[in-house]
């Protein structure tokens, strides 16, 4: 097969792919089921706790370590999406990465306050990220499985998910304090 057959295959397939993502959402996953609503219980209530906690004489600082929590945590939900590894069958759009409830709020959220815990207390950033990425994994994630909000397939574990969750955090945190030594150094 050639190039332009390839594409145009692709092209193809992601048209009846977005048209068969569109018909479902619009049968089971629209405004009118609990599962919708539910989604966006967990897009909503971390964004509205983050507006009261926040520390304000840092929160650039701290947005932008939450900001890149969320980039990181779209880009590996795509990968995991994509091959089927972690799939979230019910979604607040169907022209969005299907878990931006908890790769745009729940996660970047909740890592972006142990930041800034952890840099206000002066305690063991990696320590917390570590459980909370526990304590994330097998509270929400089983508890969304087992109302059937995602499913696990193809051989992914939950651990697989904590280790993601503690390298997101990771890279996030040595990116941010790079950036803060960066701004300091210059004139």
């Amino acid at each position: 097969m050639g190039h332009r057959e390839y594409w145009n295959q692709i092209y193809e397939k992601s048209d009846e792919f977005n048209s068969l993502i569109t018909s479902y959402w619009n049968e089971y996953s629209h405004m009118g089921t609990w599962q919708f609503w539910f989604v966006a219980f967990l897009m909503i209530t971390p964004l509205v706790l983050l507006y009261f906690t926040v520390d304000r004489k840092r929160i650039f600082e701290v947005f932008f370590f939450g900001y890149t929590v969320h980039i990181l945590w779209i880009y590996a939900d795509l990968v995991l999406e994509r091959y089927g590894y972690f799939v979230h069958t019910y979604f607040l759009s169907p022209y969005y990465p299907f878990a931006s409830n908890i790769t745009a709020s729940l996660l970047p959220v909740g890592y972006l306050l142990v930041y800034q815990y952890c840099t206000n207390k002066n305690k063991n950033f990696y320590l917390y990220a570590l459980l909370f990425a526990i304590v994330i994994t097998y509270t929400i994630a089983p508890l969304e499985e087992a109302l059937g909000l995602v499913e696990i397939r193809n051989g992914m574990k939950k651990f697989y998910i904590v280790l993601i969750g503690m390298s997101a955090a990771s890279i996030a945190y040595l990116f941010t304090r790079f950036i803060i030594r960066l701004s300091k150094k210059s004139p």
